[in-house]
């Protein structure tokens, strides 16, 4: 693990931090809500596929429309195309999360601007199981920024962007985005950019699960590490 990295706070890990990011299992994980609210709005869809290292095992996939526990908002129609009908006859939050849990096991957790996905579904956790999630969680979002910081020109990572979003983001990958959000269809997304980013990340040396876990920490990652030395060459 590299030297600059170690000072800083990691998750818990099932494995051991100098694993290789190529070896490591993820579940890429996305929701579609009600809106954005995490104390008035609530989940109708999770969608998870589960990758190791760079091979995404499209055989493998979560996906459960949820009946909401708040009403739904015309404006949360347009992104996501889930109205009302559609899961007036599925299964509640409560029903869903024990399976979800057993899908994702002890693996780590990614998703763009994750922490969104996350508020919600532990919230409902904290409810429920009267605890969040465990697992570790890595932001693809985070991941890019860093990556862009280190490779600001000449590359997909110099991209210009229209906004921060998934699909920008996956468009400047050649990574095929459709229309309205799927919660499936996203998770499958943020799998193929991080799939994308692993060789970019060897060259960068996080090479290692313990290094990528920072640099993808949803709150403390991402471009925050543009004034430290210690991987500034590689």
């Amino acid at each position: 693990m590299l030297e600059f990295l170690k000072h800083r706070k990691q998750p818990p890990l099932s494995i051991d931090k100098n694993t290789p990011i190529t070896e490591v299992r993820y579940v890429a994980v996305d929701t579609e809500l009600t809106g954005l609210n995490e104390r008035k709005d609530s989940i109708i869809s999770i969608g998870a596929v589960r990758m190791t290292g760079t091979k995404i095992e499209l055989g493998n996939t979560f996906h459960q429309l949820v009946k909401p526990q708040s009403k739904f908002k015309p404006d949360s129609v347009v992104v996501h195309g889930i109205t009302p009908s559609d899961v007036l006859e599925k299964p509640d939050i409560d029903s869903i999360l024990t399976d979800f849990l057993t899908f994702c096991g002890s693996d780590i957790l990614i998703g763009h601007c994750i922490a969104i996905d996350m508020s919600f579904i532990n919230k409902d956790m904290r409810r429920v199981f009267g605890a969040p999630v465990s697992n570790p969680v890595i932001d693809t979002y985070n991941v890019y920024e860093w990556l862009k910081m280190k490779f600001p020109t000449g590359s997909l990572f110099s991209s210009p962007l229209k906004d921060i979003s998934l699909y920008e983001i996956a468009k400047c990958f050649d990574i095929p985005v459709r229309g309205a959000h799927d919660a499936l269809a996203d998770a499958f997304i943020a799998a193929q950019l991080m799939q994308r980013f692993m060789p970019a990340l060897i060259i960068a040396r996080i090479e290692y699960i313990g290094d990528l876990l920072v640099i993808g920490h949803p709150l403390e990652g991402g471009d925050k590490f543009k004034t430290s030395t210690g991987i500034a060459n590689f």
